[in-house]
């Protein structure tokens, strides 16, 4: 049970006791961020942020750069997508949930092909491009983007990047020696399966209402 136990947290006993706080901190706000957009809940964005902000901070601090990116690019979406979600599409509404249209397809994949460039680059300009993590973390950091700018614009199909990008992040992180941050993106991929089933229910009641 004791290996079990070191195996899981025997890492963070080098690390300073304000550093563990903060990532429980984040990841309770990150749960809290996941919970309200599977609620449609707005939110999503300030949880987000807090969750986001403090993420930036410790993987900037653990040279992780690709998953800080991640996190800096969280947070300057969800300001968007906070716009976007509170703007009103006319004098009653505001901006509903909605399947990408083939124009947001086409930037979904430029998204995801410049992230990938980008990641590449950045690594390689500071000579991290040392294991196969990097290569998983540039995937997954275009996962995300593409994700977060679907969230922002209340696309459905942001969920199935959620998930794809979730499933990957368990055992990444758990190697990386983040295991409350393995947990969260774990509490992540059964939320995100969640929501977006009752996304999909809403988008199915409106059509049928409509």
């Amino acid at each position: 049970m004791s290996q079990i136990f070191d195996f899981l947290f025997g890492q963070y006993s080098d690390y300073q006791t304000i550093d563990i706080v903060l990532e429980i901190i984040a990841v309770l706000f990150g749960f809290l961020s996941v919970w309200f957009s599977k609620q449609n809940n707005i939110f999503v964005f300030p949880t987000g942020m807090i969750s986001t902000a403090i993420f930036v901070y410790l993987l900037l601090k653990w040279e992780l750069l690709g998953d800080m990116m991640i996190n800096a690019y969280y947070f300057i979406m969800s300001m968007y997508g906070w716009y976007v979600w509170t703007k009103k599409v006319d004098a009653t509404h505001v901006t509903p949930i909605s399947i990408t249209s083939k124009k947001e397809r086409f930037i979904s994949l430029f998204i995801f092909v410049a992230t990938l460039l980008f990641v590449f680059l950045v690594y390689k300009t500071f000579d991290k491009w040392t294991s196969w993590v990097a290569y998983v973390d540039t995937l997954t950091t275009a996962i995300f983007f593409v994700g977060m700018w679907l969230m922002a614009r209340r696309k459905i199909e942001n969920w199935i990047f959620w998930i794809i990008g979730d499933v990957i992040s368990v055992p990444l992180y758990l190697y990386k020696g983040f295991t409350f941050t393995s947990f969260q993106y774990l509490g992540f991929t059964v939320i995100a399966i969640f929501g977006y089933l009752a996304w999909k229910k809403y988008l199915n009641n409106n059509l049928q209402t409509a």
